[in-house]
């Protein structure tokens, strides 16, 4: 595409948004972030890798605290928490990664880039049942812990988006679009992407 898109994929756990972020950003021939902005982060910080990953999407009251607090206690007490600086990385990386067309997924991306004229945001959902069925496969686990950690997962999520932003996780106000992996599948997904990204950018 001749114009520049920065896109972000807030997703359910196990609807794919991952996989549908990698093969829309293979189809326009940009960056896909995902699970390597942890190590970007870490690298343009200076922060822990470790603290990084255990921080990743979950809301501030999250285990992170008691290890933090056990390996750097003083953060605690002097300057901005540990929350705080992990969150001004995260934001000060994801700006920098926008200044050239990517697609990010998760990680308040599109909150962090709400100004960005460039922007599209996206969220991808599905039912249970074809979410099940993704994670039992990926993580060969019986079907009661795969439904246990989709709730879960998606608790978090919503807890550290909400918590971070202005705006409500999943919520389709948020986004300026929200796809049906269940009902498109992965590729019908990206094609639908696709095609908003076109009639958007021709207006």
């Amino acid at each position: 595409m001749d114009k520049k898109v920065i896109i972000t994929i807030g997703r359910q756990f196990g609807s794919g948004g991952h996989e549908i972020g990698e093969k829309l950003a293979q189809k326009l021939g940009i960056k896909f972030y995902d699970k390597e902005l942890i190590k970007l982060i870490a690298k343009e910080s200076g922060l822990c890798e470790k603290v990084l990953e255990s921080y990743d999407e979950k809301p501030t009251n999250s285990l992170l605290y008691s290890i933090v607090m056990d390996i750097y206690p003083s953060v605690m007490y002097s300057g901005p928490t540990i929350d705080q600086q992990i969150y001004q990385a995260s934001y000060d990386t994801i700006r920098k990664l926008s200044e050239e067309p990517c697609v990010i997924v998760g990680r308040c991306a599109d909150y962090i880039l709400r100004d960005c004229p460039e922007l599209i945001s996206v969220f991808v959902h599905a039912n249970s049942d074809f979410r099940a069925a993704r994670v039992a496969a990926e993580y060969k686990l019986p079907d009661a812990k795969v439904r246990d950690m989709l709730v879960k997962t998606d608790k978090k999520r919503a807890s550290y988006y909400n918590f971070q932003s202005e705006k409500k996780w999943g919520m389709a106000a948020s986004y300026n679009l929200c796809v049906e992996s269940s009902a498109l599948g992965i590729d019908g997904s990206v094609d639908l992407i696709m095609d908003y990204i076109k009639h958007k950018q021709s207006i």
